[in-house]
Protein backbone atom coordinates (compact mmCIF):
# COMPACT_ATOMS: atom_id res chain seq x y z
CA UNK A 1 0.00 0.00 0.00
CA UNK A 2 1.31 3.52 -0.39
CA UNK A 3 2.51 5.21 1.95
CA UNK A 4 2.55 9.14 2.60
CA UNK A 5 5.59 10.99 2.98
CA UNK A 6 6.50 14.85 3.51
CA UNK A 7 7.78 16.94 0.81
CA UNK A 8 8.60 20.21 -0.62
CA UNK A 9 7.01 21.05 -3.92
CA UNK A 10 5.95 24.05 -6.59
CA UNK A 11 1.80 24.22 -7.21
CA UNK A 12 2.94 26.54 -10.29
CA UNK A 13 5.55 28.08 -12.34
CA UNK A 14 7.07 31.25 -10.57
CA UNK A 15 5.79 29.77 -7.32
CA UNK A 16 7.54 29.22 -4.04
CA UNK A 17 8.30 25.87 -2.54
CA UNK A 18 5.84 24.85 0.36
CA UNK A 19 5.60 22.09 2.32
CA UNK A 20 2.95 19.13 1.67
CA UNK A 21 2.00 15.78 2.44
CA UNK A 22 1.80 13.19 -0.55
CA UNK A 23 1.01 9.44 -1.08
CA UNK A 24 3.69 7.23 -2.26
CA UNK A 25 3.64 4.11 -4.10
CA UNK A 26 5.50 1.23 -3.51
CA UNK A 27 8.07 0.01 -5.59
CA UNK A 28 7.83 -1.88 -8.50
CA UNK A 29 9.92 -4.27 -10.11
CA UNK A 30 13.10 -2.40 -11.10
CA UNK A 31 12.19 0.40 -8.08
CA UNK A 32 13.23 0.85 -4.68
CA UNK A 33 12.02 2.99 -2.12
CA UNK A 34 14.76 5.55 0.11
CA UNK A 35 14.37 7.18 3.37
CA UNK A 36 16.63 10.55 2.46
CA UNK A 37 19.20 11.59 4.47
CA UNK A 38 19.90 14.50 3.00
CA UNK A 39 19.61 16.89 -0.23
CA UNK A 40 21.53 19.38 -1.86
CA UNK A 41 20.12 22.82 -2.83
CA UNK A 42 20.47 23.29 -6.27
CA UNK A 43 19.75 26.22 -8.43
CA UNK A 44 18.18 23.74 -11.25
CA UNK A 45 15.28 23.20 -8.88
CA UNK A 46 14.86 27.18 -8.18
CA UNK A 47 14.68 27.07 -12.38
CA UNK A 48 11.32 24.92 -12.00
CA UNK A 49 10.75 27.35 -9.50
CA UNK A 50 11.02 30.25 -11.23
CA UNK A 51 9.70 29.18 -14.33
CA UNK A 52 12.64 29.06 -16.27
CA UNK A 53 12.97 24.94 -16.74
CA UNK A 54 9.09 24.38 -17.65
CA UNK A 55 8.02 20.97 -16.08
CA UNK A 56 4.69 19.00 -17.44
CA UNK A 57 2.47 18.74 -14.63
CA UNK A 58 1.90 20.87 -10.97
CA UNK A 59 2.28 20.06 -8.15
CA UNK A 60 6.01 19.36 -8.74
CA UNK A 61 8.28 17.99 -5.80
CA UNK A 62 11.80 19.04 -6.05
CA UNK A 63 15.37 17.76 -5.14
CA UNK A 64 17.61 15.79 -7.80
CA UNK A 65 20.39 15.93 -5.57
CA UNK A 66 20.27 13.73 -2.29
CA UNK A 67 21.38 10.38 -0.60
CA UNK A 68 19.30 7.89 1.90
CA UNK A 69 19.28 4.66 2.99
CA UNK A 70 16.72 2.10 0.97
CA UNK A 71 13.69 0.88 3.00
CA UNK A 72 11.95 -1.08 0.32
CA UNK A 73 12.62 -2.65 -2.53
CA UNK A 74 10.31 -3.96 -5.83
CA UNK A 75 9.78 -7.34 -6.69
CA UNK A 76 12.16 -9.14 -8.87
CA UNK A 77 15.06 -6.33 -8.57
CA UNK A 78 18.04 -8.27 -7.96
CA UNK A 79 21.10 -6.30 -6.68
CA UNK A 80 19.38 -3.97 -3.87
CA UNK A 81 18.49 -5.31 -0.30
CA UNK A 82 16.84 -3.06 2.31
CA UNK A 83 19.71 -1.50 4.49
CA UNK A 84 21.48 -0.44 1.03
CA UNK A 85 23.21 3.11 1.52
CA UNK A 86 22.26 4.68 -1.76
CA UNK A 87 23.06 8.42 -3.87
CA UNK A 88 20.41 9.35 -6.41
CA UNK A 89 22.03 10.21 -9.67
CA UNK A 90 19.63 13.03 -11.37
CA UNK A 91 20.56 11.44 -14.68
CA UNK A 92 19.34 7.61 -15.26
CA UNK A 93 21.67 5.53 -16.87
CA UNK A 94 19.77 2.34 -18.10
CA UNK A 95 23.10 0.41 -19.17
CA UNK A 96 21.60 -0.86 -22.85
CA UNK A 97 20.66 2.31 -25.04
CA UNK A 98 22.76 3.42 -27.68
CA UNK A 99 24.05 6.49 -25.99
CA UNK A 100 24.91 3.99 -22.77
CA UNK A 101 26.67 1.89 -24.97
CA UNK A 102 29.16 4.91 -26.20
CA UNK A 103 30.18 5.21 -22.86
CA UNK A 104 28.00 8.56 -22.92
CA UNK A 105 25.42 7.38 -20.09
CA UNK A 106 24.80 10.74 -19.28
CA UNK A 107 23.31 11.09 -22.16
CA UNK A 108 21.18 7.97 -21.70
CA UNK A 109 17.67 8.06 -23.70
CA UNK A 110 15.73 7.73 -20.22
CA UNK A 111 16.86 11.37 -20.31
CA UNK A 112 13.84 12.31 -22.30
CA UNK A 113 11.51 11.62 -18.90
CA UNK A 114 13.15 13.82 -16.49
CA UNK A 115 10.83 16.63 -16.63
CA UNK A 116 7.67 14.46 -17.22
CA UNK A 117 7.01 14.00 -13.37
CA UNK A 118 6.53 10.71 -14.52
CA UNK A 119 7.46 7.07 -14.95
CA UNK A 120 10.10 6.90 -17.84
CA UNK A 121 8.08 3.41 -19.30
CA UNK A 122 4.54 5.46 -18.89
CA UNK A 123 4.07 8.91 -19.03
CA UNK A 124 0.57 8.51 -17.31
CA UNK A 125 1.93 6.79 -14.43
CA UNK A 126 3.28 8.83 -11.05
CA UNK A 127 4.81 7.72 -7.74
CA UNK A 128 3.36 10.57 -5.97
CA UNK A 129 -0.21 11.91 -5.65
CA UNK A 130 -2.00 13.97 -3.77
CA UNK A 131 -5.99 13.30 -3.13
CA UNK A 132 -5.60 11.44 -5.88
CA UNK A 133 -4.21 13.98 -8.49
CA UNK A 134 -0.67 13.29 -9.88
CA UNK A 135 1.93 15.21 -8.55
CA UNK A 136 5.43 15.23 -10.60
CA UNK A 137 9.08 14.41 -9.36
CA UNK A 138 12.16 16.24 -10.01
CA UNK A 139 14.09 14.03 -12.66
CA UNK A 140 11.79 10.92 -11.30
CA UNK A 141 13.15 11.36 -7.96
CA UNK A 142 12.37 14.22 -5.77
CA UNK A 143 15.16 14.44 -3.01
CA UNK A 144 12.90 17.26 -1.60
CA UNK A 145 11.02 14.50 0.32
CA UNK A 146 11.31 12.43 3.60
CA UNK A 147 10.68 9.47 1.47
CA UNK A 148 10.84 8.90 -2.70
CA UNK A 149 10.40 5.63 -5.24
CA UNK A 150 12.92 5.57 -7.91
CA UNK A 151 14.15 3.14 -10.98
CA UNK A 152 16.89 1.41 -9.64
CA UNK A 153 18.53 3.07 -13.00
CA UNK A 154 18.63 6.20 -11.20
CA UNK A 155 20.40 5.15 -7.77
CA UNK A 156 24.09 3.97 -7.08
CA UNK A 157 24.97 1.92 -3.83
CA UNK A 158 27.83 3.42 -1.87
CA UNK A 159 29.76 1.98 0.81
CA UNK A 160 27.85 2.12 4.71
CA UNK A 161 31.04 3.64 5.81
CA UNK A 162 30.67 7.16 3.53
CA UNK A 163 28.78 10.13 5.60
CA UNK A 164 25.36 10.62 3.92
CA UNK A 165 25.54 13.92 4.23
CA UNK A 166 29.03 14.18 1.78
CA UNK A 167 27.69 11.86 -0.44
CA UNK A 168 24.24 13.62 -1.37
CA UNK A 169 26.19 16.38 -2.56
CA UNK A 170 28.40 13.80 -5.63
CA UNK A 171 24.55 13.11 -7.39
CA UNK A 172 24.43 16.49 -9.33
CA UNK A 173 27.12 19.35 -7.99
CA UNK A 174 30.23 17.93 -7.55
CA UNK A 175 30.45 16.19 -10.96
CA UNK A 176 29.14 18.36 -12.92
CA UNK A 177 31.28 21.20 -11.95
CA UNK A 178 34.16 18.65 -11.51
CA UNK A 179 34.02 17.05 -14.77
CA UNK A 180 32.70 20.51 -16.83
CA UNK A 181 36.90 20.90 -15.49
CA UNK A 182 38.08 17.39 -16.03
CA UNK A 183 36.17 16.08 -19.01
CA UNK A 184 34.49 18.84 -21.08
CA UNK A 185 37.24 21.66 -21.05
CA UNK A 186 39.94 18.90 -20.89
CA UNK A 187 42.17 20.95 -18.58
CA UNK A 188 46.01 20.05 -18.95
CA UNK A 189 49.03 20.66 -16.41
CA UNK A 190 49.53 24.06 -16.62
CA UNK A 191 46.90 25.71 -18.54
CA UNK A 192 45.36 29.12 -17.25
CA UNK A 193 41.34 28.49 -16.55
CA UNK A 194 38.52 30.64 -15.61
CA UNK A 195 35.35 29.60 -13.88
CA UNK A 196 32.42 32.29 -14.12
CA UNK A 197 30.23 32.12 -11.23
CA UNK A 198 31.32 30.44 -7.83
CA UNK A 199 28.60 28.56 -6.29
CA UNK A 200 27.71 25.06 -6.13
CA UNK A 201 28.85 23.88 -9.39
CA UNK A 202 31.54 26.37 -9.77
CA UNK A 203 33.07 25.18 -6.86
CA UNK A 204 33.46 22.23 -7.86
CA UNK A 205 34.93 23.62 -10.96
CA UNK A 206 37.69 24.81 -9.77
CA UNK A 207 38.28 21.64 -7.64
CA UNK A 208 38.48 20.13 -11.24
CA UNK A 209 40.38 22.33 -12.14
CA UNK A 210 43.19 22.29 -9.90
CA UNK A 211 42.91 18.24 -9.91
CA UNK A 212 43.44 18.64 -13.86
CA UNK A 213 46.99 20.66 -12.91
CA UNK A 214 46.14 23.91 -13.67
CA UNK A 215 48.38 26.42 -13.50
CA UNK A 216 46.05 29.37 -12.45
CA UNK A 217 43.09 29.17 -11.91
CA UNK A 218 40.80 32.51 -11.61
CA UNK A 219 37.15 32.70 -9.97
CA UNK A 220 34.86 35.28 -10.98
CA UNK A 221 31.67 36.18 -8.40
CA UNK A 222 30.45 39.92 -7.76
CA UNK A 223 29.49 38.21 -3.97
CA UNK A 224 33.05 38.73 -2.40
CA UNK A 225 32.09 35.87 -0.20
CA UNK A 226 31.65 33.69 -2.64
CA UNK A 227 35.57 35.10 -4.21
CA UNK A 228 36.66 34.51 -0.49
CA UNK A 229 35.64 31.29 -0.75
CA UNK A 230 37.03 30.22 -4.01
CA UNK A 231 40.27 29.58 -2.54
CA UNK A 232 39.87 27.30 -0.34
CA UNK A 233 38.53 25.43 -3.72
CA UNK A 234 41.59 25.67 -5.43
CA UNK A 235 41.07 29.61 -7.11
CA UNK A 236 44.46 31.28 -7.53
CA UNK A 237 42.99 34.54 -7.83
CA UNK A 238 39.47 35.83 -7.82
CA UNK A 239 37.71 38.68 -9.58
CA UNK A 240 34.47 40.44 -9.34
CA UNK A 241 33.93 40.86 -12.96
CA UNK A 242 34.47 38.72 -16.06
CA UNK A 243 36.66 41.40 -17.88
CA UNK A 244 39.08 41.75 -14.92
CA UNK A 245 39.43 38.16 -15.14
CA UNK A 246 39.89 37.97 -18.99
CA UNK A 247 42.05 40.94 -18.87
CA UNK A 248 44.26 39.11 -15.81
CA UNK A 249 44.52 35.88 -17.84
CA UNK A 250 46.12 37.58 -21.43
CA UNK A 251 48.88 39.56 -19.38
CA UNK A 252 49.77 35.53 -18.25
CA UNK A 253 49.35 34.45 -21.95
CA UNK A 254 51.08 37.29 -24.07
CA UNK A 255 47.85 38.67 -24.79
CA UNK A 256 46.15 35.23 -25.59
CA UNK A 257 43.38 34.78 -23.29
CA UNK A 258 42.85 31.41 -20.75
CA UNK A 259 43.17 28.04 -22.26
CA UNK A 260 39.11 27.17 -21.04
CA UNK A 261 36.57 29.18 -19.60
CA UNK A 262 33.66 27.23 -17.66
CA UNK A 263 30.19 29.57 -17.13
CA UNK A 264 28.70 27.81 -14.07
CA UNK A 265 27.02 31.50 -13.91
CA UNK A 266 23.22 30.53 -11.40
CA UNK A 267 21.33 32.17 -14.11
CA UNK A 268 22.90 32.10 -17.43
CA UNK A 269 22.19 34.82 -20.48
CA UNK A 270 23.73 35.27 -23.81
CA UNK A 271 25.67 38.11 -23.06
CA UNK A 272 27.64 35.50 -20.35
CA UNK A 273 28.58 33.21 -23.56
CA UNK A 274 30.03 36.20 -25.63
CA UNK A 275 32.03 37.35 -22.41
CA UNK A 276 33.50 33.90 -22.21
CA UNK A 277 34.25 33.46 -25.52
CA UNK A 278 35.92 36.82 -25.69
CA UNK A 279 38.19 35.84 -22.96
CA UNK A 280 39.58 32.88 -24.63
CA UNK A 281 42.82 32.06 -26.39
CA UNK A 282 42.78 30.67 -29.99
CA UNK A 283 41.52 27.37 -29.66
CA UNK A 284 40.80 27.80 -26.65
CA UNK A 285 37.38 26.00 -24.89
CA UNK A 286 33.91 27.68 -23.51
CA UNK A 287 32.19 25.37 -20.94
CA UNK A 288 28.51 25.85 -20.75
CA UNK A 289 27.12 24.37 -17.75
CA UNK A 290 24.88 27.08 -16.01
CA UNK A 291 21.42 27.08 -17.44
CA UNK A 292 18.99 30.35 -18.05
CA UNK A 293 15.78 30.16 -19.31
CA UNK A 294 16.07 27.23 -21.19
CA UNK A 295 13.33 28.44 -24.21
CA UNK A 296 15.50 31.38 -25.10
CA UNK A 297 17.78 31.53 -27.75
CA UNK A 298 20.29 33.79 -28.96
CA UNK A 299 24.26 34.76 -27.70
CA UNK A 300 26.49 37.80 -28.62
CA UNK A 301 28.88 35.76 -30.39
CA UNK A 302 31.15 36.91 -33.01
CA UNK A 303 31.21 34.59 -35.46
CA UNK A 304 34.51 35.60 -36.69
CA UNK A 305 35.81 35.38 -33.81
CA UNK A 306 34.54 31.88 -33.15
CA UNK A 307 36.13 30.25 -36.88
CA UNK A 308 39.33 32.28 -37.28
CA UNK A 309 40.46 31.68 -33.85
CA UNK A 310 39.29 27.93 -33.98
CA UNK A 311 37.63 28.59 -30.63
CA UNK A 312 35.12 25.70 -29.69
CA UNK A 313 31.64 26.27 -27.06
CA UNK A 314 31.10 22.97 -25.56
CA UNK A 315 27.91 22.52 -23.66
CA UNK A 316 28.21 19.94 -20.84
CA UNK A 317 25.47 17.78 -19.11
CA UNK A 318 26.50 16.15 -15.62
CA UNK A 319 29.84 16.94 -16.73
CA UNK A 320 30.13 14.44 -19.10
CA UNK A 321 29.98 11.95 -15.66
CA UNK A 322 29.03 8.27 -15.64
CA UNK A 323 26.95 8.34 -12.48
CA UNK A 324 27.65 4.43 -12.36
CA UNK A 325 31.86 5.11 -12.72
CA UNK A 326 32.36 8.56 -11.71
CA UNK A 327 30.00 8.60 -8.16
CA UNK A 328 31.74 6.06 -6.42
CA UNK A 329 34.96 7.05 -7.93
CA UNK A 330 34.53 10.61 -6.43
CA UNK A 331 33.76 9.25 -2.97
CA UNK A 332 37.05 7.11 -3.13
CA UNK A 333 38.78 10.09 -4.11
CA UNK A 334 36.56 12.20 -0.98
CA UNK A 335 37.78 9.49 1.21
CA UNK A 336 41.53 9.79 0.35
CA UNK A 337 41.20 13.50 1.18
CA UNK A 338 41.43 14.71 -2.67
CA UNK A 339 38.23 15.92 -3.13
CA UNK A 340 36.29 18.42 -0.40
CA UNK A 341 32.59 17.58 0.19
CA UNK A 342 31.92 18.82 3.87
CA UNK A 343 33.68 22.38 2.87
CA UNK A 344 31.03 23.08 -0.11
CA UNK A 345 28.34 23.06 2.66
CA UNK A 346 27.42 26.49 3.98
CA UNK A 347 24.54 26.21 6.13
CA UNK A 348 21.86 23.36 6.62
CA UNK A 349 18.41 23.43 6.45
CA UNK A 350 15.02 21.61 7.60
CA UNK A 351 12.59 20.31 4.80
CA UNK A 352 10.35 23.23 5.30
CA UNK A 353 13.34 25.77 5.24
CA UNK A 354 13.59 24.92 1.41
CA UNK A 355 11.79 28.41 0.04
CA UNK A 356 14.23 30.04 2.79
CA UNK A 357 17.24 28.11 1.69
CA UNK A 358 16.65 29.63 -1.89
CA UNK A 359 16.26 33.02 -0.81
CA UNK A 360 19.41 32.84 0.56
CA UNK A 361 21.15 31.62 -2.37
CA UNK A 362 19.67 34.68 -4.30
CA UNK A 363 21.27 36.24 -1.72
CA UNK A 364 24.52 34.66 -2.15
CA UNK A 365 24.73 33.72 0.98
CA UNK A 366 25.24 30.07 -0.06
CA UNK A 367 28.06 27.99 -1.78
CA UNK A 368 25.79 24.49 -1.34
CA UNK A 369 22.90 24.24 1.05
CA UNK A 370 21.69 21.20 2.10
CA UNK A 371 18.86 20.24 3.45
CA UNK A 372 18.95 18.08 6.47
CA UNK A 373 16.32 14.92 7.75
CA UNK A 374 16.39 13.05 10.84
Amino acid sequence: MPITTKVSLVRQAPGTYETATVELDDPRQGEVTVKLAASGLCHSDDHVATGDVPVAVYPYVGGHEGAGVVTAVGPNTPGYEVGDHVVFSFLPACGKCEFCAQGLSNLCDLGASLLTGARADDPTSFRMTENGNPVGQQCGISTFAEYTTASVDSVVKIGKDIPLKAAALVGCGVPTGWGSAVNSANIKPGAVVIVMGIGGIGANALQGAAHAGAKTIIAVDPVQFKRDKAKVFGATHAFATIEEAADFARSLTNGQGADATIVTIGVVQGDHVGQALASIRKAGTVVLTGLGNITEAGAPIALGDLTLMQKRLQGSLFGESNPRRDIPNLLRMYQAGQLKLEELITKEYRLDEVAQAYEDMHAGRNIRGLVVFD
